[in-house]
Formats: C-alpha cells, sequence, structure tokens
C-alpha cells in the first residue's frame, strides 16, 4: 500500500506540472461555439465573457451579419454561411447615401488582433474584412461577391490572406479593390503574406463616379493624402501566387491594374522596398504592374510574374483608416 501510495502522489505531481491550465481550473483545449445555437449572433458570440481569446466560433447556414472583432478568436463559416451585413463604416460619399458596410470590423489600438476569418461567402458588403490596425490576422478560403474593397489592411502586420476567391469589384469614388495593405499613420506594416487569391471578374463602377483613379487587384500603399502620416516603411510582405483577370465597365473614368505599389507623395526616402511580387498570373488584365515613383522597381523583388508589363496607370483612391 506504500509503494501505490507514492505511485498515485507521483502521479498527482505529474499531472500538476504538465497540464498547468488544468491545475489553474481553466480548459486546456479551445472553446468552441456555435452560432446560431449557443449564441444568436456572431456579435453576441464575440462580446460574451465566456468566449475567450483563441476560441472557435462555428457558424452556420444561412444569412448572417458580420461584427466588430475585438478577441483573438476563429470566427469559421459552415455549410454555406453568408455574410450580407455588419457594422457600418460610413455613409458620408459624393454619390449621396452608399450603404457602406463591413462584414468583419477591426476597429483600431490592435483590438481583434490573432483572429482568423474562413470559410465564408460575402454577397454584396461594401468591405468583408476591414481593419484600422490589427496584427497577425489570418483571412482565408472566403469568396467575396462585388466589394468596394475585399480585404482591407491598414497597419498591420503578420496577417495572411490566402485562397480566397474575389468575384467582380465596384466603385464608389474609391475602392475597387481586392486586397489591400497599407499604412497612413507613419508605422511600419511588414511581414503580411498574400497568396493564392483569385481577383477576377467586372469592376462595375458607379453612374455617378468622378474617376481619376484605378480599380486594383492587389494594393500596397503608403498614404500621405490629406496631411496624413505616410507609413515609416512597409517591408517584407510577400505576394505570390495570385491570379488576378479585371476589366473596367467603364474604363475611361476607372480603369484597372493587377498590382499597384504606391507612395506617390512621399517628401523623402523609398519608404517600399523589400517586398516580394512573385509567380503571380496577371495575364487576365490589361495593365498589369503600377510602381508610383518607378525607383521602387530597384527596391523591391518584382518577378516571375505571368504577363508581367508595365505601364504608368492612376493611383488608387482607397477608403482610409478613419474612412473617406
Amino acid at each position: 500500500m506504500k509503494k501505490l501510495a507514492i505511485i498515485l502522489v507521483c502521479l498527482a505531481l505529474a499531472v500538476s506540472f504538465s497540464c498547468p491550465a488544468m491545475a489553474k481550473g481553466k480548459p486546456a483545449l479551445a472553446g468552441k461555439w456555435v452560432v446560431p445555437g449557443d449564441f444568436a449572433t456572431i456579435q453576441e458570440a464575440v462580446d460574451s465573457t465566456d468566449v475567450l481569446d483563441g476560441d472557435i466560433i462555428f457558424v452556420g447556414e444561412g444569412n448572417h451579419a458580420g461584427a466588430i472583432v475585438t478577441k483573438a478568436v476563429e470566427i469559421k463559416g459552415h455549410d454555406g454561411a453568408v455574410i450580407i451585413d455588419g457594422p457600418l463604416l460610413s455613409t458620408d460619399q459624393p454619390c449621396g447615401t452608399i450603404i457602406l458596410n463591413t462584414g468583419f470590423f477591426f476597429t483600431g489600438a490592435g483590438a481583434g488582433s490573432g483572429a482568423t476569418i474562413s470559410h465564408f461567402i460575402f454577397e454584396d458588403v461594401g468591405f468583408p474584412v476591414f481593419s484600422r490596425g490589427a496584427d497577425d490576422v489570418t483571412v482565408t478560403q472566403c469568396v467575396m461577391v462585388n466589394p468596394i474593397q475585399g480585404v482591407t489592411n491598414w497597419s498591420g502586420s503578420g496577417w495572411e490572406i490566402s485562397h480566397n476567391r474575389i468575384r467582380d469589384l465596384r466603385s464608389a469614388n474609391g475602392g475597387g479593390i481586392g486586397i489591400f495593405i497599407g499604412d497612413a499613420l507613419g508605422g511600419v506594416v511588414s511581414d503580411n503574406v498574400v497568396s493564392h487569391n483569385n481577383v477576377a471578374g467586372t469592376l462595375h463602377v458607379a453612374p455617378c463616379d468622378g474617376g481619376g483613379y484605378d480599380g486594383t487587384g492587389i494594393v500596397l500603399y503608403a498614404d500621405w493624402r490629406d496631411d496624413k502620416s505616410g507609413a515609416l516603411s512597409i517591408e517584407y510582405n510577400r505576394v505570390i501566387k495570385n491570379r488576378i483577370r479585371l476589366v473596367s465597365d467603364n474604363p475611361t473614368v476607372v480603369d484597372v491594374c493587377a498590382i499597384e505599389l504606391t507612395e506617390d507623395s512621399n517628401p523623402g526616402e523609398i519608404v517600399i522596398h523589400d517586398n516580394a511580387i512573385g509567380f503571380n498570373n496577371l495575364r487576365g488584365t490589361e495593365l498589369q504592374i503600377v510602381l508610383t515613383p518607378e525607383e521602387l522597381d530597384e527596391c523591391n523583388v518584382i518577378s516571375r510574374n505571368l504577363g508581367d508589363n508595365r505601364g504608368h496607370g492612376l493611383h488608387p483612391s482607397v477608403f482610409g483608416p478613419g474612412g473617406n
């Protein structure tokens, strides 16, 4: 009996050292939640004190509103989950009253860093994923139909944007962008990976669009417009193995290009540097790579893209971190 008691004590000590989460009374595995079921809406799930960083929120089939993302949760669509609405971004546009809604909105100051958005269909949502300053976000296996800007990452590093399909784009005196990475707050944006995405179809130009810009499949952008702070550096980002096939239904007003790197108003040295743009299939877009200024070609690795012709287009007009 004495020997058995010693064995039991050793086992108890082993468990206490090898399972610290259990020892503290916390679950060792991520929590799993269902919408609808555990919660009626995605926002209720994200806001719940029971839902913790690292948990998974499964969203079932049918139409849903998106959410403001404030935690490092995985939000995963299942069985045809469709996002048709979500938090409001802005309605103040020259075209009049336009619903500029988001699907999943990261409001800034790092809120939602580490989150994952996957396996959703977004139908006519203006901004399926829009962030004002979150890091390490994953957006994967989503279908975005007719967005103004499909994925918008302001001031965020460490994103993975992969295996998404963006079908058609639309403009609203700005936008018409598939995937956007940039900064306007004077920071460093680095180590984002944009890979294996398919951006295809028609850019639908709004009837009252004033033009003067290009729609774009994928953009890296340092923004000094309206006295913004631009970027200290946009570096070590990778745009690889994407396919971009875009045309505009009114190219005399808003044309399209496949990939754009722009820092046209920077008063100092080049800030978009050491990025890799390679192995992309751009043959379905007439204007394929636009660099402003041209010196960006010398500061970034741009090679082995199918249909790699360089041109001089108008830089994109994007919806900024504080709205347009």
